[in-house]
C-alpha cells in the first residue's frame, strides 16, 4: 500500500480499514498523554538536553507537551485541539517556570499558584486565587493533583439540582472561534489526524463533580455522595443531566458549524463505569439513566457531522460495550485489558468490527511503569498483533504514561511500535 498521510492513516483506521501502517496517539487527548517526566525524559534522549522546558498542557494530571519536534521523532499520527481552560479554572497563557517534586523543570500557566500543604505537598486554587480555599491537593513527591472534597453539609429536604448546574452553559462564542481557529491550523498546515475535546459532554464524570475550578461549588460535590446520589436521588442526578444535555447540543451545534469537518474524532464521555474487577454499576442503570443522555449527544454529533465519538471510561466495562454501540460511541478508550473480563482476544472478537479500540497498546498499573525493557517490549508486541489486523485499533497505553517511568521502558515502547511497522 502507498504510504498514507496520518489523517488518511486515522481515516482509514476509524471505518475499521487497516492502513498502510499503524496508527500512533500520544498527547492528542488529556486520557492519551504523558506526564511531564516521562516527556521530559523522552526529549532529553532523543533530541538532546539543550531542549526548553516542557509545557504542562494540562495542569490537573500534569500532562506534558509533545512538540512538533517530538511528534516527528516518534511518529506520532493525531494532534489534539481543546479549550482554553483548565480545570482549575485559568487559560493556558502566561507560561511561567515551575519546578516538580522530582527536580524536572516546566513551564506551567500564569495562574498556576500553588502554597506548600502541611504533608509537604502542594495546594493549588480555583482560578489561581490564594485568598480562597484550595481546590486540589498534590502529595509530596507525587504527579498530579486529587481534587479536594469541599462539599457543604447537605439538607436532603432542601437539594436543588440547579446547584450542581452552576458550571453548565452553551460555550461561549470566543471560546467556540478558539476551538475553530486550532482545528483549522492544524487541518490546513499539517497532515495530521485531529482529534477535539468536546466541552459539557461528560455526563457524572467523577473529575469534574468537585468542580475544582470554582471557587465556592453547591450541590454534590463528593465524590461517594455524587456516586450514592445515582442510586438513592436518581431524580436529582437525572435533572442535572437533562440541563447539561440542552446545553450540549447548543454547543455541539455552535462547534459543528465553526469546525466542520476539519475533526475527525471528538471526545464526549470521560466517565468511568468500570473498576478493576467490576462494574460501578449495573446495566440497567446505564441504561436508564446515562444511556438515553449519550445517545442525544452522539445523535446530534453524527446528525450534524462525519466526527467520529470517544468513549473514555476505565476498568472492567465488558459488560457496557454493547451498550456503548447502541448509544453511537464509535471509539473506546482506554482498553484497560488487566481488569477483569477484558482479554485482549476477546475484545477484538466480539466487539472489532463495530467499535475502535484506542489503548490497551501497554498496560501503566504494572508492566510499563515496573516491568523489564523486555517485557515491555513483549507486551507491546502483542497488543499490536491482536488489536491491530483488520484496522481499528489507534496503538496508545493504557490511559496516560506516568512521569515517573523509566526512559528505558519508554524508549522500548516505542522501539516495538516501530518494530512492529517493518514486519
Amino acid at each position: 500500500m502507498q504510504s498514507l498521510t496520518s489523517r488518511q492513516r486515522l481515516a482509514l483506521t476509524l471505518n475499521h480499514q487497516e492502513p498502510d501502517r499503524l496508527c500512533v496517539d500520544f498527547g492528542a487527548g488529556f486520557q492519551t498523554g504523558m506526564g511531564a517526566g516521562a516527556v521530559h525524559r523522552l526529549r532529553e534522549a532523543l533530541l538532546g538536553k539543550s531542549k526548553p522546558c516542557v509545557k504542562i498542557i494540562e495542569s490537573y494530571q500534569m500532562l506534558g507537551e509533545i512538540d512538533e519536534e517530538l511528534r516527528q521523532v516518534l511518529g506520532l499520527d493525531v494532534v489534539g485541539v481543546h479549550g482554553s481552560g483548565t480545570m482549575f479554572g485559568f487559560k493556558n497563557e502566561d507560561w511561567k517556570p515551575f519546578t516538580m517534586f522530582d527536580g524536572t523543570s516546566v513551564l506551567v500557566p500564569g495562574k498556576f499558584n500553588v502554597t506548600l500543604a502541611p504533608d509537604g505537598g502542594w495546594w493549588i486554587y480555583p482560578e489561581g486565587d490564594t485568598t480562597v480555599p484550595p481546590s486540589a491537593w498534590m502529595p509530596k513527591d507525587t504527579y498530579f493533583f486529587d481534587s479536594i472534597n469541599r462539599q457543604q453539609p447537605l439538607d436532603e429536604s432542601k437539594l436543588n439540582p440547579a446547584d450542581n448546574c452552576e458550571e453548565m452553559g452553551v460555550v461561549e462564542d470566543d471560546e467556540v472561534e478558539h476551538f475553530a481557529r486550532l482545528a483549522r491550523n492544524y487541518f490546513e498546515n499539517t497532515s495530521y489526524g485531529i482529534y477535539m475535546t468536546l466541552p459539557g459532554t461528560a455526563f457524572g464524570d467523577i473529575a469534574l463533580v468537585p468542580a475544582p475550578w470554582m471557587k465556592q461549588p453547591k450541590g454534590i460535590r463528593g465524590v461517594e455522595d455524587w456516586y450514592m446520589a445515582t442510586a438513592t436521588n436518581r431524580d436529582y442526578i437525572r435533572k442535572v443531566f437533562e440541563v447539561q444535555c440542552e446545553c450540549a447540543l447548543k454547543s455541539i451545534a455552535k462547534l459543528a458549524s465553526a469546525v466542520g469537518d476539519r475533526a475527525q474524532v471528538v471526545f464526549v464521555s470521560g466517565t468511568d463505569f468500570g473498576t478493576q474487577t467490576g462494574q460501578f454499576c449495573s446495566r440497567q442503570t446505564y441504561r436508564e439513566l446515562y444511556q438515553p443522555f449519550h445517545k442525544a449527544v452522539n445523535d446530534q454529533i453524527h446528525k450534524l457531522t462525519k466526527w467520529k465519538t470517544f468513549i473514555h471510561s476505565c476498568g472492567s466495562v465488558c459488560p457496557f460495550i454493547t451498550d456503548f454501540i447502541e448509544a453511537g460511541f464509535d471509539v473506546l478508550n482506554p482498553v484497560q485489558c488487566s481488569a477483569t473480563g477484558m482479554d485482549p482476544r476477546w475484545l477484538k472478537r466480539e466487539f472489532g468490527k463495530e467499535i475502535v479500540f484506542w489503548g490497551g497498546g501497554v498496560d501503566t498499573q504494572k508492566t510499563l511503569p515496573f516491568g523489564t525493557p523486555e517485557e515491555v517490549y513483549r507486551e507491546v508486541r502483542e497488543r499490536i498483533d491482536i488489536f491491530g489486523p483488520g484496522g481499528g485499533f489507534v496503538f496508545n497505553s493504557i490511559h496516560n504514561v506516568q512521569s515517573n517511568v523509566s526512559t528505558e521502558n519508554l524508549l522500548s515502547m516505542f522501539r516495538a511500535v516501530k518494530n512492529s511497522m517493518k514486519s
